[in-house]
């Protein structure tokens, strides 16, 4: 009891001695998200704003935007932060291929079987790390990548046509894709066509038949009213794991002291975990509102998921070849995978007997 009384006591003691002097400076950190008030990137950016403006002991404000204010797509914004005008921006890996190519590896099929396998290769850092090396030498020191959350749980197949419980299901479908390569590639492989649509567009793109399909999870599905222009059809393959990378301007970042650069730190560990639960708490309702819609919900058997995972073969080595970079972060992914399979399979093992 003492032992951790004294410990409290430092703690604190150095927690004044730091506030005392991050006092000194004070910064205003502006961050952006291109969605609305219901979405796991707002979610986790109040985590983030409340944590660091408490744990800074008020030397660092976060201000929000939410929607469009700052920048409106992902290229936009990039470039704010670049820039200096936006100080943290919150993208997806589509949003981002155009300046980081290689971040397409989440949107390789089946790499990680679970969110318990995804949660512990983005914690672990490793991988991140990875990443945000080669994001600041290739946008010359001026974009970090501070850490990867979710956004919007998983890639699912659905459609307004037919149940897809195998790839040949797929064939000559009109997919919707984002305009990035590597869905496209993913999309050709399953014998399905490519159609790229602006997110804003594919309301009316459903409902006319420009395309009959998308590669969605539940609660972006539901949050857009999909199920009014027609969708009623969900595969629950889980292809693609929902990334939402979040950078920063480095030389913002760099500029602050040491003791500020950890509280920013922690905090997007804070918003990391955020994002992690929010949509897993989402999705609950939002599959029901699904079905009550007049929707399918269909969850493939074993066989058939191998059965995907065969088909999509080729698009691993499409990525190696013709992505730059590409294969050092596919690597990179599946070692971190690996270590944490093997880690958490040894605790499943030891916490079922």
């Amino acid at each position: 009891m003492l032992k951790q009384t004294l410990t409290g006591l430092g703690l604190a003691a150095a927690l004044s001695l730091s506030a005392g002097v991050a006092q000194a400076q004070e910064y205003t950190l502006r961050a952006t998200a291109n969605s609305n008030d219901q979405d796991e990137d707002y979610d986790g950016l109040v985590v983030f704003k409340d944590y660091v403006e408490k744990a800074s002991n008020g030397a660092i404000e976060v201000e929000l935007f939410i929607g469009t204010q700052l920048c409106g797509n992902g290229t936009e914004c990039l470039q704010g932060v670049a820039d200096g005008s936006i100080d943290i921006f919150v993208t997806t890996s589509g949003g981002a291929a155009g300046i980081f190519p290689y971040v397409q590896v989440f949107d390789l099929p089946y790499l990680m079987r679970d969110d318990r396998i995804a949660e512990a290769v983005l914690t672990n850092g490793t991988f991140t790390r990875t990443l945000r090396e080669m994001g600041l030498e290739d946008s010359g020191d001026a974009i970090r990548i501070m850490t990867i959350g979710n956004t919007g749980g998983w890639r699912n197949f659905a459609n307004t046509q037919k149940r897809i419980a195998s790839p040949s299901d797929l064939e000559g479908m009109k997919m919707r894709t984002v305009v990035a390569d590597l869905p496209q590639e993913l999309v050709k492989t399953l014998g399905a066509s490519p159609t790229p649509i602006p997110w804003p567009e594919l309301f009316t793109s459903l409902q006319t038949g420009v395309v009959e399909g998308t590669k969605n999870g539940v609660t972006d599905i539901m949050n857009m009213k999909f199920t009014d222009a027609g969708l009623k059809h969900l595969t629950l393959d889980g292809h693609a794991y929902m990334a939402a990378i979040w950078v920063m301007n480095n030389e913002r970042f760099s500029s602050m002291p040491e003791e500020l650069r950890t509280v920013v730190v922690n905090g997007f560990k804070e918003l990391q975990q955020a994002t992690f639960a929010s949509p897993k708490r989402k999705q609950i309702s939002a599959y029901q509102a699904f079905t009550e819609a007049g929707g399918e919900i269909y969850v493939p058997t074993a066989e058939e998921m191998d059965a995907f995972s065969e088909a999509v073969t080729p698009v691993y080595d499409w990525f190696a070849q013709n992505v730059d970079g590409g294969e050092e972060v596919l690597q990179a992914l599946r070692d971190s995978v690996a270590e944490a399979e093997e880690r958490i399979d040894a605790e499943i093992a030891a916490d079922i007997q």
